[in-house]
């Protein structure tokens, strides 16, 4: 399954792309906008939901139209030095994490080695803000008495602080289970009654957000001072127009997106916005994609510089998205293939 998607830009010439360190990651320079000044680092690295697709593509949106500086991470396979989303082990350029306003992360059971997890947890110790997508919930599964074990998904052991791991600390929940039927049932979303003044969902109304991927399970209430923004209903298919399912599934609806704030042992606090969606192919639908935008300018303390009617979100160039699934990802992809 692949949707095809074209746009059309008269600002491009505005833009540029900066291929380094042997192509590794792709940086996209912003020049003008309310963005101009400040760094978003996007970390992609999920063996299912095209995370490799889909963060190239926010990247360059916030790029184009909103002046943000935008570097994209890859899961780099280094002995070929391609895309390879199943290589646990390796996100070259985390190191740009030293100079990022926002981290933005979509990774799944990550066992990254502790120079590379020491980038992550020195930002998260600076109290900056973070944004998780998807599998975010569940994206480390270090191994054994690594350094960083105390990140991973579901982690019990003697730091009790970190009970669930990076999850459940950072962005408020774990893996829990998919609650909607996968590959079968797709989600609509309905904002949250106390989220309807909310600066994320500014031009955002009742199933404008929509993916084709399920709602996911959380734990209810969600920690702390979590506040849901948008509430996922499960769809009867995997079409925008398809009904909600009758009975329990929808009572109550899980949140799908939600704002909260994060304190990491000896570090400051810093605030969270966090939306079980953002598959490559969610990010088809316009108002998904507004979510995503909208929640950066918020986590950036920028919601005064949000429109009434949203942030602009038009697609950037063509836009395939794969359709997701284990292995499904094009092989032999660089990161310079992201590039404008």
């Amino acid at each position: 399954m692949k949707l095809k998607f074209f746009c059309v830009l008269f600002v491009l010439p505005l833009f540029a792309t900066t291929l380094v360190a042997e192509d590794q990651w792709v940086t996209y320079e912003g020049k003008e906008g309310p963005g101009k000044g400040q760094h978003i680092v996007l970390i992609s690295g999920d063996d299912e939901y095209r995370s490799e697709e889909a963060l190239p593509q926010l990247g360059k949106i916030l790029a184009v139209h909103h002046g943000f500086k935008c570097t994209v991470l890859f899961p780099v396979d280094p002995k070929s030095g391609e895309i390879v989303p199943s290589y646990q082990n390796n996100i070259p350029g985390l190191e740009a994490l030293k100079d990022a306003d926002l981290m933005i992360v979509a990774l799944r059971f990550r066992d990254l080695p502790d120079e590379q997890m020491k980038h992550i947890d020195d930002y998260l110790k600076t109290g900056k803000p973070v944004i998780g997508m998807r599998t975010a919930t569940h994206e480390f599964n270090i191994k054994g008495n690594k350094t960083f074990a105390h990140y991973g998904n579901g982690y019990n052991g003697e730091k009790k602080e970190w009970k669930d791991g990076f999850g459940r600390l950072v962005l408020g929940e774990k893996w829990i289970s998919h609650h909607g039927g996968h590959k079968r049932q797709s989600t609509g979303g309905i904002v949250a009654e106390e989220a309807k003044d909310h600066p994320i969902t500014r031009g955002i109304k009742d199933r404008d957000v929509w993916g084709d991927t399920d709602v996911y399970g959380v734990r209810l209430p969600l920690p702390g001072d979590s506040q849901p923004i948008i509430l996922g209903a499960v769809l009867e298919g995997m079409k925008p127009s398809d009904k909600p399912v009758e009975g329990k599934k929808n009572d109550p609806m899980m949140p799908v997106a939600w704002t909260k704030t994060y304190t990491v042992p000896n570090g400051q606090n810093g605030k969270v916005f966090t939306t079980t969606m953002g598959s490559a192919s969610d990010l088809v639908s316009e108002g998904t994609r507004r979510m995503l935008v909208n929640g950066v300018y918020w986590s950036l303390g920028m919601a005064d510089d949000i429109p009434e009617d949203g942030t602009k979100v038009d697609l950037v160039g063509e836009y395939e998205p794969t359709f997701y699934g284990f292995g499904s990802f094009k092989k032999g992809m660089k990161p310079s293939d992201y590039g404008m």
